[in-house]
């Protein structure tokens, strides 16, 4: 068993690896991988019940003490990334199907990623996972709406189909696994030590479903979705930080704004652009997830090297009076 979680605990390190590698193999080769096309629901469904086995009132503990800086990150991401989203759509006039899944992968909630890269930037580890938990639970009523809002321009959306899809994608696996963390107590620990391993696998098989689906929509229109990926990507990162600065939070927290902003749940965006629109809808979020968990790396090494100005002018201090 310690082998499997070394395992599990290395691929989910290099996950960033596999959702490239496999994007690369779908494309080369998308008959190897377009039988998994009716697997992207059971699987997303399977890694938001890992999620919830791992769900702690602790998580929660954040809310209750700084709800101010919570609510913020959870603001922030439901109006910064779907804003930017449509703005980019009306910029570069893409096409409808293209429109809808950029706008889809922004109205997402905060990817559980995030929560990894913040660790590996020292920010506020707390704060992450607080807001990507209140994102999640929010999503069931606010990503149908947004969509909603600022999809019907291009495509019509029925509010309550995405609204039950969520409900059943989301909101009740995660259910599930809660109610299971709490029935089966510490015997779910070996279930929780492997799920890094089982979330990257289930992750990959979506996204390699989904660029085997629109292979030939990629190859024609890659390029120009892949440009709007990367900026909608970076907005977010920016803006996210920009917003912690502006309210005058600690740099731990800027950099957990950031990251929270900036980083989607794509799997869940991949699943549902399938579901309700088509494969091409679906290419955003697929070429989304690979991408921000590239840049989410980058940006979390470099945030890594940074310190708070306060600490380090006390560090500075001692210094300048030789």
């Amino acid at each position: 068993m310690r082998a499997l979680a070394a395992l599990s605990r290395f691929v989910g390190n290099t996950f960033a690896y596999w959702v490239l590698l496999f994007a690369i193999l779908a494309f080369l080769e998308p008959q190897w991988f377009i039988g998994l096309k009716p697997a992207i629901v059971p699987l997303l469904g399977l890694v938001m019940f890992g999620m919830g086995l791992t769900l702690k009132l602790d998580d929660f503990a954040e809310v209750s003490r700084h709800p101010w800086r919570v609510a913020l990150g959870v603001v922030a991401h439901f109006v910064i990334m779907p804003g930017v989203a449509w703005l980019l759509c009306q910029a570069f006039h893409l096409p409808a199907e293209i429109a809808v899944g950029v706008i889809l992968v922004g109205c997402c909630p905060s990817g559980t990623a995030s929560n990894v890269m913040t660790w590996l930037a020292r920010g506020d580890l707390a704060l992450s996972v607080a807001i990507a938990a209140v994102t999640t639970l929010l999503a069931p009523l606010l990503t149908p709406a947004l969509i909603w809002l600022l999809a019907s321009a291009w495509l019509p959306v029925s509010f309550m189909d995405m609204f039950w899809s969520i409900l059943q994608l989301v909101l009740l696996p995660i259910v599930l696994g809660v109610a299971a963390q709490r029935l089966l107590g510490e015997r779910v620990r070996l279930a929780v030590d492997v799920l890094p391993l089982v979330s990257v696998v289930s992750i990959v098989m979506i996204i390699t479903a989904v660029v085997a689906a629109s292979q030939a929509k990629i190859a024609e229109s890659g390029l120009l979705i892949m440009a709007v990926v990367i900026l909608h990507n970076g907005f977010g990162f920016v803006l996210g930080y920009f917003t912690g600065k502006l309210f005058k939070l600690p740099l731990a927290q800027r950099k957990s704004l950031a990251l929270e902003v900036g980083m989607q749940n794509s799997g869940l965006g991949a699943a549902l652009a399938s579901a309700h629109f088509s494969p091409l809808a679906a290419v955003p979020s697929a070429l989304f997830s690979v991408w921000h968990n590239i840049s989410g790396a980058a940006l979390s090494t470099w945030f890594r090297r940074m310190s708070d100005e306060p600490q380090a002018a006390a560090q500075a201090s001692p210094s300048s009076t030789h």
